[in-house]
């Protein structure tokens, strides 16, 4: 018997339908609560005056980046969920910290780094990566996002 997502029939609207039906299942169910999450986040951090003050403490580590200080919380979510940093990425940016600019420098880094937090387990643990390696791999993406934001500062 077969599921009601597995295509029964070859025709293309139905595959089309059942495809759209589970990445919309997706959206609602794993992206939108991390992206919403990130906008909580950000919200929080504005109404307690944390954001200007990890603005201030990480202004001039990000701006060798050409980033103002506030982009470090981009990163950090980006960090623990590729779209939760994607998220913070656009409330930075609807609120006027973020210009298009500092987005285009950003996203290299969001590819580069997103969610290691979340697949070191679900990745290396599987893959029977040494644990001892792992710190190694998470310095490396750390360093690979560093490079390419310190290229598109120059690029764009």
């Amino acid at each position: 018997m077969s599921s009601p997502t597995t295509p029964t029939t070859n025709n293309p609207f139905d595959i089309f339908v059942i495809g759209a039906r589970k990445g919309f299942n997706m959206a609602i169910n794993n992206l939108m609560p991390n992206v919403l999450m990130a906008y909580v986040i950000a919200e929080i951090l504005n109404v307690t005056g944390a954001m200007k003050a990890i603005g201030t403490l990480f202004a001039p580590a990000m701006a060798i980046f050409g980033l103002p200080g506030e982009a470090v919380t981009v990163l950090i979510s980006t960090w623990l969920s590729c779209s939760a940093g994607v998220g913070m990425a656009l409330s930075l940016f609807t609120k006027g910290v973020l210009t298009g600019t500092h987005v285009s420098i950003l996203m290299p880094a969001l590819f580069l780094m997103a969610s290691q937090i979340q697949y070191m387990g679900r990745l290396l643990g599987v893959a029977d990566v040494p644990k001892k390696y792992w710190p190694l791999l998470m310095v490396i993406s750390i360093l690979n996002s560093c490079l390419a934001m310190l290229i598109m500062r120059f690029v764009v």
